[in-house]
């Protein structure tokens, strides 16, 4: 029965395939919502793509993706948390899609290689073993991708914040010197000289697209905030947003804000320590679990008269 509903979502699949190449889908109702209010928005304020991918994606991939891209925004799917993930670690959502779909594909060439091999080893010709061992392999390999980004993405978040606070005591101490929020802000990011790190590289940037497009820095850094999603910077510039004038508030805020980043940090370290005390103990209850059955069966197989 197999070979038959095989066949058949060949031909089901080559038929849809053959009517969305004749008819193509029109953009629905939600992604001209979110194209009007991107318009709305940007007649307010300007927005400057302030991440750019640091990846290499060959041409197949690109084309790829962008197919899928195009489907994701006709659907209206905006996955702004895959798309922020994947902004931190300097991937483009194209190449993404278009890694996803091949390795699924890939994961489907497990079907001939089994099936080939239970054919050499004799242990039979059913397809119904190999199919399902391929579509499991598929969709393994079809979220792979996704846990990855999402693991990088939380270690490089977690970077990001302890130099958002290392940031915030530099501008506070420039506010102490005398000088405006603006400029406060460019001098923080210039302390850490011409190679600075990565998070400071991209509120550099961010600062720096912010002269060229009309912005406030403050604005600039909460756009960034929003396509890294970082919490941190989104209240920075709310913040800054209120009080730019006044530069004692501003310095006292930056303090606290500060203070809180690296308090918040101390405890996140201190839980990880102890995810880690606790993983190690219980391994240790473990072994010695097995070195007690260990020593005691001898024991116990002489008593039963085993």
């Amino acid at each position: 029965m197999l070979e038959p509903i095989l066949a058949g979502a060949v031909v089901g699949l080559g038929l849809f395939l053959l009517l969305r190449a004749l008819f193509p889908a029109r953009p629905g109702l939600v992604a001209r919502l979110l194209a009007l209010d991107a318009v709305r928005e940007g007649t307010d304020t300007p927005k400057l793509r302030l991440v750019l991918p640091d990846e290499e994606v060959s041409a197949v991939r690109r084309a790829l993706g962008h197919r899928l891209a195009r489907v994701f925004e006709a659907r209206g799917w905006e996955v702004r948390s895959t798309r922020a993930d994947l902004a931190l670690v300097g991937r483009s959502f194209e190449g993404f899609l278009a890694t996803k779909v091949l390795l699924a594909a890939s994961g489907l060439l497990a079907f001939p290689l089994m099936y080939g091999w239970l054919a050499l080893m004799e242990w039979g010709t059913s397809p119904t073993i190999p199919f399902w061992a391929a579509a499991a392999t598929a969709a393994v390999f079809f979220f792979l991708p996704d846990l990855q980004v999402k693991r990088d993405a939380a270690a490089r978040r977690r970077d990001f914040r302890h130099v958002v606070g290392a940031f915030l005591d530099l501008v506070s101490m420039n506010l102490a010197g005398g000088r405006g929020v603006p400029e406060a802000l460019l001098m923080a990011v210039s302390v850490s000289g011409e190679q600075p790190n990565w998070a400071m590289a991209r509120i550099r940037e961010a600062l720096s697209g912010a002269r060229i497009v009309g912005i406030t820095p403050w604005q600039a850094l909460g756009q960034l905030g929003e396509e890294i999603n970082v919490d941190e910077l989104r209240d920075l510039s709310a913040a800054l947003g209120l009080v730019a004038d006044d530069g004692a508030k501003v310095r006292a805020s930056l303090t606290a804000r500060a203070a809180t980043l690296r308090r918040r940090e101390l405890a996140e370290i201190e839980g990880r320590a102890g995810e880690r005390s606790q993983s190690m103990l219980v391994a240790q209850l473990l072994l010695c679990a097995g070195f007690v059955i260990f020593l005691s069966f001898p024991a116990a197989m002489k008593m039963l008269g085993a």
